[in-house]
């Protein structure tokens, strides 16, 4: 008989690892987590974990209790494992002599289920009663099909994820729970909410295969291949069912999961490697986090010498140092990441001080913070923040910024107000010691929307997206005088956030008063007052712009669009109207608008619309 407390101690982290996947930051792949699961079942069968499905909880909404149960599913990793799936169905449909066994293979998508009666959208929380976040259908979830076509899951584009956002998420899930968990969303998830990546698909609106067992058996990796290829969505295997419901009735189900349903999954390709050293990195907000630099490894194709760690706490619940054996996994399209841990470290290394300025850090649940405004890792990131949103001067790189930061320059008033002559002292060159200048006054002379020159303060809660947003409401030259309960009164924006980006904006009020009055070329937002009278003939309109422009750069025909009302996009979709080519077009977006109807014009078409 197992030890209680060993048992005790699986169920904790088998708890754990569920609320975090559920809450969008998964701690182990899926492989690790249903092995871990297993392994409960050899060691106690009737633990009242596994005869349940793992629940899922959006505090501030509503329960809504599920007409039919919305059950997890039971999973096979091998083609044994489906073969004998294939047989159990086959030896309880016997007694019903049924004409027909068929099985119908559709993907199995990797993002948030839920149920659309028509009415209400509701996650599958415990599997009994769920949760409503038909708001996510507010804030832009599109639905594929029709409302009203029961399961499916909340998922974003594929391609749109891998193109846009894969450097800045570690799963596509991630973005998705965020969205529905958020009172607003941030910067990238809401211009993926407006270029309509984000979708909640109903499996009947999924591609399918049917067959018999002896087919389905044979052909499962053929079928895997084709299915996979026909939709763009992230997926994490199969899922495998019998059509006819007869013999559903008879098989039934457990807690758990429905015995006449199976998910066919995918382990992925794996590596193991050592852990070299952990290195700190502070964020331009003073989060401390950890990235494990590992022993080179191929992996599907790829040299991996750097890990991604979350946080202090992921660490050391996972036992991770210098010295640690892990395998790492790269599952599907998903990025490389931890499956395991093979060899623990022999000794836990996390920092007490900040890495750079040796301030004592301050611990926020799993996260390690640097309270020292004036920590020089903040303040370079906050710098180069600034010029990389900016966009309109060249030569301010991370090197440059270093160089400055290392010399006493602290704020943007102080880079402003440098000579040629302060960058020769600090000992740039002559020749790079002109470009620097020249491109202080570059920035300040060449046009520049005035959302993007707001975005680049760093306010906290205050991307690209939602900085366009409160300009449609509220000039530039009031920004600094705009209160939390004007924020709150803008569509889109809640309760925290908008408290959040009020102190924002107060902290740094003289700055942003300071930048204004260096007199920036600012492209003014329309206001929403105004675009409601606008007569246009783009207004609301999707609209796509590929391939180099010639009558001014592809900024520059974004900007035009706008300001006469159109949502212009960055990826094809069924909600854009045009496809506006420039030249050296590449296939893919061409494609992608033609597959769905799009309209493709040329710039000079383009041109001519909007003038007519």
């Amino acid at each position: 008989m197992p030890d209680s407390s060993s048992i005790a101690i699986l169920v904790q982290r088998l708890n754990t690892y569920n609320k975090a996947y559920r809450a969008g930051n998964p701690l182990v792949s899926d492989a690790e987590y249903d092995n871990l699961v297993e392994t409960l079942r050899r060691l106690d069968p009737d633990n009242p974990f596994l005869h349940q499905v793992e629940p899922e909880v959006f505090s501030n909404k509503q329960e809504i209790r599920h007409p039919v149960p919305m059950l997890s599913t039971d999973k096979a990793y091998t083609i044994a494992e489906l073969q004998r799936f294939v047989d159990r169905v086959y030896k309880e449909a016997a007694p019903l002599e049924p004409q027909h066994i068929t099985f119908r293979v559709t993907p199995k998508l990797d993002g948030l289920a839920g149920r659309d009666d028509g009415h209400i959208l509701a996650s599958r929380g415990n599997g009994w009663t769920g949760f409503d976040i038909t708001s996510a259908l507010d804030k832009g979830v599109e639905v594929v099909g029709q409302r009203g076509l029961g399961l499916g899951e909340l998922v974003i584009s594929l391609s749109y994820f891998q193109e846009h956002l894969a450097d800045k998420f570690e799963h596509p899930r991630n973005l998705v729970v965020g969205i529905v968990s958020s009172d607003t969303v941030n910067t990238l998830a809401l211009q993926a909410l407006e270029d309509k990546a984000v979708r909640f698909v109903p499996y009947a609106t999924l591609p399918q295969w049917t067959g018999n067992g002896d087919e389905l058996v044979k052909a499962i990796e053929t079928i895997k291949q084709d299915l996979r290829e026909k939709v763009d969505y992230p997926m994490d295997g199969l899922v495998v069912e019998v059509v006819e419901q007869e013999i559903r009735d008879a098989m039934g189900a457990t807690n758990h999961h429905y015995r006449w349903q199976i998910a066919v999954k995918d382990k992925g390709e794996t590596a193991r490697t050592r852990v070299r050293k952990i290195l700190w990195q502070v964020g331009r907000t003073g989060k401390v986090t950890p990235v494990m630099l590992v022993e080179p490894v191929p992996l599907s194709g790829a040299t991996i010498k750097r890990v991604t760690a979350h946080n202090a706490g992921f660490l050391k619940k996972r036992r991770i140092g210098k010295g640690a054996i892990i395998e790492i996994i790269r599952s599907g399209e998903v990025i490389p990441k931890l499956e395991a841990v093979i060899t623990e470290a022999k000794t836990m290394d996390i920092p007490h001080t900040c890495p750079v300025c040796s301030t004592p850090l301050v611990e926020d649940n799993d996260f390690l913070i640097c309270p020292n405004a004036q920590c020089p890792a903040q303040i370079r990131q906050a710098i180069e923040h600034w010029f990389n949103i900016l966009g309109t001067a060249d030569w301010y790189g991370t090197k440059t910024v270093e160089k400055l930061v290392d010399n006493g320059v602290h704020t943007l008033e102080q880079v402003y107000a440098l000579t040629q002559q302060d960058f020769i002292r600090m000992g740039f060159g002559p020749v790079q010691s002109r470009n620097l200048h020249q491109a202080l006054t570059i920035s300040r002379t060449k046009p520049v929307e005035d959302w993007r020159f707001l975005a680049a303060f760093g306010i906290p809660d205050l991307g690209k997206g939602d900085s366009r947003k409160l300009l449609e409401h509220h000039p530039i030259d009031t920004i600094t005088r705009i209160t939390a309960g004007d924020i709150l009164a803008i569509n889109g924006f809640g309760a925290i956030t908008s408290q959040s980006i009020s102190r924002g904006i107060q902290r740094i009020r003289s700055t942003i008063e300071h930048m204004l009055a260096l007199g920036f070329n600012l492209q003014h937002t329309p206001l929403a007052s105004e675009m409601a009278q606008m007569d246009s003939p783009i207004k609301d309109k999707g609209i796509v712009f590929t391939g180099k422009m010639v009558h001014g750069t592809r900024q520059d025909m974004q900007n035009m669009a706008r300001t006469m009302g159109a949502r212009v996009q960055s990826a094809v979709s069924k909600a854009t109207d045009y496809l506006v080519c420039g030249e050296k077009v590449g296939a893919t977006k061409k494609a992608q608008a033609e597959k769905l109807g799009t309209k493709i014009i040329s710039e000079q078409e383009f041109l001519d619309l909007i003038t007519s």
